[in-house]
């Protein structure tokens, strides 16, 4: 285990839409070297940047067409390198969003596994073995038509991403590669290479995306999945120790158990992640887009939806209906690996959607306090807003959290000195916009308070990643809940009511920090409404 990651906080960059050093709207490598020394004041100490690679941008690079070139719109190979340089300079480490289930359709491998004539290439993609043949039972999406070869091909998602050939947990027809053959290994290899090209160029590690994804068929517990990623991970721990693997599978109990080092809880059903702050009927994006009244740009227009949330004030949220769920994979996994805590993502509906500052000032003291690596989004330190924008590059309803950062009041809130119509995505344009350097200056804003809570996460050894958690007082439909990392007594009450609780020990205990106030008295804690304590 990188032993790093124990005091890891990390911050999010969508590289299109975080800093524009050149002036032509996008966002790039110098941008966000430039604003190192504000990610690092901000207390992060690590860094996941979105696809950054060669892509024709059907999916906002998620669709790579050269794993070992960066997209020009952001830099050179050279560029990247700087910017690992830098961040180090800094005490920050850089993981790489790495795409290992499928590519561009401009892939050269893909081109080149397209040709009739048979080539090293020709099976490092999924293929049937007639050209009306579709994939079967299991419903794969597939095209046909499209090449010489006389066979139809998988995709992961959109019609631009044939899918990598990693194989099938059972290969049950003539066209189908065991996920032990050697065309699957041979894919397996590839993707290795890719890593070590840019770990032996500084990136400190990956974020895997759909790490779960990868052979066809496979069962429940990702028998065959598991078996590629533990290979992975072998070559990570002989080779580079010190670089670190974030899955995106939202399954700690599979992931950690199949090499990762992290995993993301994500806003998905299985997850109980969603009942913190998106706890909504529907989900988000179906709502905004079902309701022509919101566009986003004032507050006073938005959709009518159910949100019990924890974290909304009287919302009627329960906080048991993610402990519970949390605390069975922590008390599972909590000796293999951490389970991070985010947010939000790129592919997630902002906080700020539904949440007043207050109350986003609770949800991140809860995250940034519990056990595990921490991931903050770009501009959600500052709340910024989801706005409901045109469909960029594959996005859909994610565009909307994907727009510029807004660092000042200057022209495109300080993203960009190109013309408004050159930006990658507009800015917000309400007249209150966030913004950093007005948060900067107000010791009570949001920004300021999300410093103050990890200033003291990384000063107190209590508070890293490591797994110290108990829980103190929690009852269905009850308030507070307060919990213990070794000698620190956090609890949280995000209702419009003062409320206590008896915590199990004779305890009197002074404030350490607060977001309101509270006392804690003879084993009697007591906090005001919306309300976050540290004791």
């Amino acid at each position: 285990m990188p032993g790093w990651l124990n005091d890891a906080v990390f911050y999010e960059i969508y590289p299109q839409s975080f800093c524009d050093s050149n002036g032509d709207g996008i966002g790039d490598f110098q941008g966000i070297i430039s604003r190192l020394d504000y990610i690092k004041d901000l207390g992060c100490n690590a860094l996941w940047i979105n696809p950054c690679f060669d892509s024709p941008f059907h999916d906002a690079g998620y669709d790579v067409r050269d794993y070992k070139k960066t997209a020009q719109r952001y830099g050179t190979n050279d560029d990247l390198i700087q910017l690992f340089d830098q961040a180090h300079e800094r005490g920050i480490h850089v993981l790489l969003d790495l795409v290992p289930g499928h590519t561009s359709e401009e892939h050269e491998w893909f081109r080149k596994s397209c040709q009739l004539e048979k080539n090293e290439y020709s099976n490092r993609y999924i293929w049937t073995d007639f050209c009306f043949r579709g994939t079967g039972n299991f419903g794969y999406p597939y095209v046909g038509g499209e090449a010489e070869r006389p066979g139809t091909y998988l995709l992961n998602f959109f019609k631009c991403q044939p899918a990598l050939n990693y194989g099938w947990l059972d290969a049950d027809e003539s066209w189908k590669c065991g996920c032990g053959s050697d065309d699957a290994r041979a894919t397996v290899e590839a993707m290795k290479d890719v890593m070590r090209f840019w770990m032996d160029r500084g990136c400190d590690g990956f974020r895997v995306d759909m790490a779960a994804s990868l052979v066809k068929g496979d069962d429940d517990k990702k028998t065959g999945t598991s078996a590629v990623w533990r290979d992975v991970r072998a070559m990570f721990d002989k080779e580079y120790p010190e670089c670190a693997l974030v899955s995106e599978w939202s399954n700690p109990d599979l992931s950690l158990r199949a090499g990762f080092h992290m995993d993301f809880l994500l806003n998905e059903a299985q997850s109980p992640y969603s009942t913190l702050i998106r706890d909504y009927q529907n989900h988000a994006g179906r709502i905004i887009y079902s309701d022509p009244c919101f566009t986003g740009e004032d507050n006073a227009c938005r959709p009518e939806y159910e949100d019990h949330s924890f974290f909304k004030m009287d919302a009627g949220g329960d906080i048991c209906r993610f402990m519970d769920g949390y605390l069975k994979l922590y008390e599972g996994t909590k000796e293999l690996g951490y389970i991070s805590l985010i947010s939000c993502n790129h592919d997630t509906v902002r906080p700020a959607f539904s949440l007043s500052n207050r109350e986003l000032k609770l949800f991140y003291a809860f995250i940034l306090t519990m056990p595990g690596v921490p991931f903050i989004y770009y501009g959600d330190e500052i709340g910024q807003r989801y706005l409901n924008l045109r469909t960029k590059e594959g996005g859909y309803f994610r565009t909307g959290s994907r727009s510029p950062m807004q660092w000042d009041r200057g022209p495109n809130l300080g993203f960009s000195d190109a013309a408004q119509d050159k930006l990658y995505l507009p800015v917000d344009p309400s007249s209150d916009a966030p913004v950093v350097s007005e948060m900067l200056e107000d010791p009570d804003s949001l920004l300021n308070t999300i410093r103050s809570v990890l200033r003291i996460r990384h000063e107190d050894a209590d508070l890293k990643a490591g797994p110290n958690l108990e829980i103190m007082y929690m009852e269905n439909g009850k308030l507070p809940f307060v919990y213990r990392r070794g000698n620190r007594i956090m609890a949280v009450n995000p209702s419009s009511e003062e409320q206590s609780a008896r915590t199990g020990t004779s305890d009197t205990r002074s404030l350490l920090f607060g977001i309101g106030a509270g006392s804690l008295e003879n084993g009697k804690i007591t906090l005001e409404p919306q309300s976050f304590v540290i004791f």
